[in-house]
C-alpha cells in the first residue's frame, strides 16, 4: 500500500483528534499539508461521508483523493503505509494495552473536555470568544459574537450526546480528578504511558488534555493545582520529531501492573461500565442509557459509535493466541476491565 505524501488533513486547533493526529506525524517524520477546517480546506477535495475533524485526503497506489477519518483506525493505517518510528509495541500483550488506553482517550476522557467545556460559565465564554475567530479571524467583531452565541448554544444541546448531564457531572469530574493522579503517577516513573517512547494511548492522551490542560479554564486550574507534572507533558508532546526512539524503550508486559495498574483500574471503574451499559441499551433497543458507575446513577442517550468499540475491543482480544490471551487476562484482573470480555 502506498500513499502519497504530503498527506493532506483539515481540521482545527481546538478539535483534540486534530491535534492527536498532528503530533503522530510529526512524531513519525511523515510529510503533511494542514488546512484549517471552513477556511482553507480546498474545494476540490471530497467531503467525507461523516463530518469530523481531522479529516484526511488520502490518495492511495494513485487512485483519486479519498476522505478519511478515525483517528485510531488511520493511525494503524498510517503504521501499514509508512516504516519506521511506531507508535504500536510489537509485543501483542502490550499493544492490547496501549489500544484500550487510548480507546479510553478518545471515547471516555473526551466526555470530560465537551463537559468542562459547556457546563460552566468561564469554559463557555472562552471557547465562544476564541473557536469562531479560529475558523474566521478576519471577520466582523459582530458576526465573531453571532457565530460564537450560535456555536456555544449548539454545543451545549449537544452534551447529552457524550453523555454529560447534571446527572452524570458528579462521576466525569471525580474521574477526570482521578485520572490527573494516574497520570502524575505514571510520569514518575517513566516519560510516556507506554515507557520510554510514545505509543497510540500517548498520542489519544494528549489529544484530550490539549485541551483539558491548555484551553479550558476549569480543567487547566484543576490540573495545575494537581498535576503540574501532566500540564507539562502536554507541552513536551506536542512536537516529538526529535526523540530517537529505540526498541527496547517500550514497556515490558511484566512492568504493566506496577505501572499502568492504577490506570487500568481507573479505565475498569467508570469505561467498562458505561461500555457495557451502552452496548445492552443498543442490543435491546432503549432509547436510555441507564446504569450505576461509580457507586453513582449514570444516563446518556445510547451512543452506537461507543458500541463497535467494545465489539472491536474483543475481537481484537480474541485474535491474540492462547498464551498471550492468558497473559492479558492475568494482567487485566481485578482491575474491572475484565468485564468487557466476561
Amino acid at each position: 500500500m502506498t500513499i502519497e505524501t504530503p498527506l493532506l488533513l483539515s481540521g482545527a486547533p481546538g478539535s483534540p483528534y486534530t491535534r492527536k493526529m498532528l503530533a503522530v506525524l510529526r512524531y513519525r517524520h511523515i510529510p503533511y499539508r494542514f488546512f484549517l477546517s471552513g477556511h482553507d480546506t480546498p474545494k476540490t477535495l471530497p467531503a467525507p461521508k461523516v463530518q469530523l475533524l481531522p479529516t484526511f485526503y488520502l490518495k492511495e497506489n494513485g487512485s483519486e483523493y479519498q476522505a478519511a477519518v478515525d483517528s485510531s483506525p488511520l493511525i494503524r493505517r498510517f503504521e501499514a503505509a509508512f516504516s519506521g518510528r511506531s507508535t504500536l509495541p510489537p509485543d501483542p500483550v502490550v499493544d492490547f494495552i496501549d489500544y484500550l488506553i487510548e480507546d479510553y482517550a478518545d471515547e471516555w476522557l473526551t466526555k470530560a473536555m465537551f463537559h468542562y467545556r459547556w457546563h460552566y460559565k468561564p469554559d463557555v465564554e472562552r471557547a465562544a470568544a476564541i473557536l469562531p475567530r479560529w475558523r474566521a479571524v478576519t471577520a466582523s467583531e459582530d458576526d465573531h459574537l453571532k457565530m460564537g452565541k450560535m456555536f456555544a448554544e449548539r454545543q451545549i444541546s449537544r452534551l447529552y450526546v457524550v453523555g454529560s448531564n447534571d446527572t452524570t457531572a458528579p462521576v466525569i469530574e471525580a474521574s477526570y480528578e482521578r485520572f490527573l493522579g494516574c497520570m502524575k503517577s505514571i510520569l514518575e516513573k517513566q516519560p510516556f504511558v507506554m515507557g520510554k517512547r510514545p505509543g497510540s494511548s500517548d498520542f489519544g492522551i494528549f489529544g484530550q488534555l490539549t485541551q483539558l490542560t491548555h484551553f479550558d479554564p476549569t480543567p487547566m486550574a484543576l490540573t495545575l493545582e494537581h498535576a503540574p507534572r501532566v500540564f507539562a507533558w502536554v507541552d513536551i508532546m506536542e512536537d516529538l520529531s526529535g526523540v530517537e526512539p529505540a526498541e527496547g524503550d517500550w514497556i515490558a508486559r511484566e512492568a504493566v501492573p506496577g505501572t499502568l495498574g492504577t490506570l487500568l483500574k481507573e479505565i475498569g471503574r467508570v469505561y467498562a461500565p458505561a461500555l457495557i451499559a451502552n452496548a445492552k441499551a443498543l442490543m435491546t433497543g432503549a432509547e436510555k442509557v441507564e446504569a450505576e458507575i461509580d457507586g453513582k446513577p449514570w444516563v446518556q442517550q445510547p451512543f452506537p459509535y461507543q458500541g463497535k468499540c467494545l465489539q472491536w475491543l474483543r475481537e481484537k482480544r480474541e485474535a491474540l493466541t492462547a498464551d498471550d490471551r492468558k497473559i492479558l487476562d492475568g494482567l487485566l484482573a481485578s482491575t474491572g476491565c475484565e468485564t468487557l470480555f466476561a
